[in-house]
């Protein structure tokens, strides 16, 4: 079978004609796939012509109403034939979900441990950190790194990639704010070891009941992310309901556990 990709017409506001592709276009290009492909074998088959558009890069789309043509579909299923038209948009360079996450909760391991440490070059004076902030830096450091191990052994994500972009606008709340804003108040002269504030805060038994919170709602969001994670078999997109610990209460009971423990 017999497909022509090219890129969409499109028209000016006022409606004019159609604008073709360039001259200088890749496209349009004719690629040839068996009757029983799927898209994906559509996208591979183009991304040999052309070498920078790997499929993870590649939105198709056919006929008039625009139907995307997703991932792990049949061609068939879209009433495709030899000879059929489909239109390409390039994405753009593309990263993939998990090394989204990993990037995301380096940051502030990294900021929380360098004005934890260093705290002269922050508030230009070194001093002792009370047992409150001691605890609160370890519990913090510990949600983080949990965050990178489920990155690792526990999410599975229905899309593979995102735009290289975004990683920028997302790392910005965790690197900045959960990051350097959050670990410069914390760790800041006004609680350090010694001080009234520090004395109220370091109380043995609310430290207790408070770290004991935050222990059952960090561990409570790993129960439910796990089970998000077992509703998905490993490299398909399912999506089911979920049901269990957590979820016969709200519908996201794993941000429900992790405003808790903030």
């Amino acid at each position: 079978m017999r497909i022509t990709v090219t890129k969409r017409p499109s028209s000016d506001a006022k409606g004019a004609a159609a604008k073709a592709p360039s001259s200088g276009s890749r496209y349009p290009l004719t690629v040839e796939v068996s009757d029983s492909a799927t898209v994906d074998d559509l996208k591979l088959a183009i991304a040999k012509q052309v070498k920078s558009m790997y499929p993870d890069r590649q939105r198709l789309t056919f006929g008039d109403k625009k139907s995307v043509l997703e991932s792990g579909n049949a061609l068939a299923k879209y009433a495709l034939s030899d000879g059929d038209t489909v239109y390409i948009k390039d994405l753009g360079p593309q990263i993939g979900w998990q090394t989204v996450f990993y990037i995301e909760y380096l940051g502030p391991i990294i900021f929380h441990y360098i004005v934890y440490n260093y705290p002269n070059i922050f508030y230009g004076e070194v001093f002792e950190h009370s047992e409150i902030q001691r605890r609160v830096y370890l519990l913090v450091m510990g949600h983080f790194v949990k965050r990178e191990l489920e990155s690792a052994f526990v999410h599975r994500f229905s899309h593979g990639t995102m735009p290289l972009i975004n990683v920028f606008k997302n790392s910005f709340h965790y690197h900045m704010l959960s990051g350097l804003n959050l670990a410069y108040w914390i760790y800041s002269p006004a609680t350090a070891h010694g001080t009234p504030l520090a004395a109220k805060l370091g109380n043995p038994l609310l430290m207790a009941v408070l770290t004991g919170v935050f222990l059952f709602a960090e561990l409570s969001n790993l129960m439910t992310h796990i089970t998000l994670r077992n509703l998905r078999p490993p490299g398909t997109r399912v999506r089911r309901i979920p049901y269990g610990y957590g979820f016969d209460i709200v519908s996201c009971p794993n941000y429900l556990f992790e405003s808790i423990a903030w």
